[in-house]
């Protein structure tokens, strides 16, 4: 019989935005917390308004009986060594570890156009196989390196960024090793002009952490047709929480259930709580996750 272990977690976008501080940047972090932690999530992801030392995120964390989830790094594997990298992770990497997180949310930043006024076409790219390569070397290191602190690395596939479509996460896959785990985010693949359940298939073995993040397909038509940045994308409102948009997240966590996976399910949604009232859209998000799973857990029993 397959089991079904999964919690369910939350990033604070949906209530502040790291990449555009004008979204929420008025929100304290215990509105974010107590809010989310009345909804039902378990567990938090970090964002900017979190403690960075180890001990004062788990006395807070505490004080709202949550989990740390994970935490995003901006990696620059693209243009410096793996034993720079590991230097650098360092304070991030004891923040997690300390804290009980067992994966980091690792985003290629060297390069980036995600926080750029520039069109997504304009994103970067690896133009040599001996670039890919190097970079799979790079990144297998680094990976090993935290694994060794019980923390695997969550390689998340970002519009705007040189991981970005089906075919980058393939390419990625087949290079590293499965030190490297894969953050899949159903909302970035779909932006990217992928089928979520595919990629989810091809990749389920390396998949270590899941996104989970809806999307409003006409915007996504408009943001290419109309050249737009990733960021002008997010404030017309491309994504969303999960049931609010138009991704079969019914059939991407049996899929998940049927192939055994173990982590967090964590709803991850940039949108601008002005026009997309926080509370409002992570109960959404969470509601709509809780049905699916119990449904799968009923299932399995």
């Amino acid at each position: 019989m397959t089991t079904f272990d999964v919690r369910i977690g939350i990033n604070p976008l949906s209530w502040m935005n790291d990449d555009l501080p004008s979204l929420g940047g008025e929100t304290p972090l215990d509105v974010a917390l107590t809010e989310g932690r009345r909804i039902g999530y378990e567990g938090f992801e970090l964002g900017n308004k979190f403690p960075r030392e180890p001990q004062a995120l788990k006395t807070l964390l505490a004080q709202y009986d949550l989990a740390l989830v994970s935490g995003w790094y901006s990696g620059r594997l693209a243009e410096r060594s793996a034993e720079d990298e590991i230097a650098a992770v360092g304070p991030h990497l004891d923040l997690l570890a300390k804290n009980g997180a067992t994966v980091m949310v690792y985003g290629e930043v060297a390069n980036s156009i995600q926080g750029a006024p520039q069109p997504l076409y304009q994103r970067p790219r690896f133009f040599s196989d001996a670039r890919w390569r190097e970079y799979a070397e790079r990144l297998n290191t680094f990976a090993a390196y935290t694994l060794s602190r019980g923390v695997r690395v969550a390689y998340h596939h970002h519009m705007g960024a040189y991981v970005e479509t089906p075919a980058d996460v393939d390419r990625l896959m087949r290079l590293t090793s499965d030190y490297v785990g894969l953050l899949f985010d159903a909302g970035h693949i779909t932006f990217a002009g992928g089928d979520p359940l595919t990629v989810l298939d091809k990749h389920i073995a390396r998949v270590c952490h899941v996104h989970c993040k809806d999307v409003r397909p006409e915007i996504i038509r408009l943001a290419r047709n109309r050249n737009w940045s990733f960021l002008e994308a997010v404030i017309n409102g491309a994504f969303t929480v999960p049931g609010d948009g138009t991704i079969d997240f019914a059939s991407i966590i049996a899929r998940l259930k049927s192939h055994g996976y173990r982590g967090w399910l964590v709803v991850e949604a940039e949108q601008d709580p002005v026009i997309a009232p926080s509370y409002a859209y992570a109960e959404k998000g969470y509601r709509t996750l809780r049905a699916l799973v119990d449904a799968n857990i009923e299932e399995a029993a």
